[in-house]
């Protein structure tokens, strides 16, 4: 736990219980363990000797009790998973997205489940404040009854009323759109490099859009791929056990399964997210590394800018979110936005999340108009 401060989530008069109070703390940890329960368990031990985080009437042992009935962790009888005593269950994984989101994306209003859409008319489920005539194929679910009903009275009148075609006036409704998206998190060992924990906040980004996309845009895809020396698929219920290895920084990898995932989905909006804290270091050549971590070497800048503008041309946005801001790192990811057209946001861990949410809201709009 060195160099780590938990001071922010001790539990405070805040009107919660014992147990969520010490929930909160402990699913924290869990994003530092990557998911080993017992781990945890045993840094909430330490910290509550620390901060006296219980008392005599709840302590430790009632908090693992009830993480067990509520359901939040089961008992690991077989020695699965880690090996340890306990693995943490789906709902545990869930509730940990449902927090970050809440962290993150904190200042997202609550609104109705479904699609963003176009500012133009269409197809689609949400009605404009536009009503025009009736055409042959139209959804009579569209119908504007009182409209239709009122223009029946005014051609045939009260004595003759009758409901012809030519009264019929539907409601305009926007167009909605998919969006196709691959988050790529990099799980080089630059992320824990030099004592600084770079990779807890983009599991808990990863994990707050992850949760965005799927309960509030349920007609979006989301794939997450991880990139080291190479790339490879993740679960979303997986994001909170990554860790960092002894890798070097594959962008090439990673670009390369973003894009062979998205060649593969049928709707034509598609965007890349890239959360990443340095340059690309290496390279496959058939099947050995080529590795350099010193400077910006020309060999893997080619390449990764290479991919960037294929990107391009397939029409795929890459967002860029660098967690540094040396004057080298920002020249590579200029020439790289630059290549592909993209965007780039160099920004510190806190800002990370509120940059992620503006900018998907912001490129589901733009590929929307394009699409016109």
């Amino acid at each position: 736990m060195i160099g780590w401060r938990f001071s922010e989530y001790v539990p405070r008069g805040d009107g919660k219980s014992p147990f969520d109070k010490l929930l909160d703390l402990f699913q924290e940890l869990l994003l530092h363990t990557s998911g080993d329960v017992d781990e945890g368990l045993s840094w909430l031990t330490e910290l509550d000797k620390q901060y006296n985080l219980t008392d005599d009437n709840y302590g430790i042992a009632d908090f693992i009790k009830e993480l067990e009935d509520k359901g939040y962790i089961q008992s690991n009888k077989n020695g699965k998973g880690g090996g340890g005593n306990f693995n943490p269950t789906a709902k545990m994984e869930i509730n940990m997205r449902q927090n970050a989101l809440k962290d993150v994306f904190g200042q997202i209003k609550k609104s109705k489940r479904g699609n963003h859409s176009t500012q133009h008319g269409g197809m689609g489920d949400e009605y404009t404040s536009e009503i025009r005539p009736y055409q042959f194929g139209d959804s009579l679910d569209r119908l504007a009854l009182s409209e239709s009903i009122k223009n029946a009275q005014i051609n045939n009148g009260i004595d003759d009323f009758r409901l012809t075609q030519n009264d019929l006036e539907v409601r305009e409704t926007f167009y909605q759109s998919q969006m196709s998206t691959v988050l790529m998190i990099d799980i080089s060992h630059s992320m824990i490099l030099y004592g600084e924990d770079r990779i807890t906040p983009a599991k808990k980004v990863a994990m707050a859009l992850a949760q965005y996309i799927t309960t509030q845009f349920p007609k979006d895809t989301l794939d997450v791929i991880v990139f080291g020396n190479d790339s490879w698929r993740i679960e979303v219920k997986d994001l909170p056990y990554l860790q960092v290895g002894p890798y070097h920084t594959n962008t090439v990898a990673g670009l390369q399964l973003a894009m062979d995932i998205l060649r593969k989905r049928k709707n034509p909006n598609k965007q890349i997210f890239m959360i990443t804290d340095g340059k690309p270091t290496c390279i496959k050549k058939g099947k050995k590394y080529y590795k350099n971590s010193w400077g910006l070497d020309k060999m893997i800048i080619n390449r990764t800018l290479n991919l960037a503008n294929q990107c391009k041309k397939l029409e795929i946005p890459i967002t860029t979110f660098m967690i540094a801001k040396d004057p080298y790192l920002v020249q590579f990811v200029e020439q790289f936005t630059a290549a592909n057209n993209g965007k780039a946001f160099y920004s510190s861990l806190k800002g990370l999340g509120e940059f992620v949410f503006k900018d998907y809201k912001q490129n589901k709009s733009n590929r929307r108009r394009r699409s016109r």
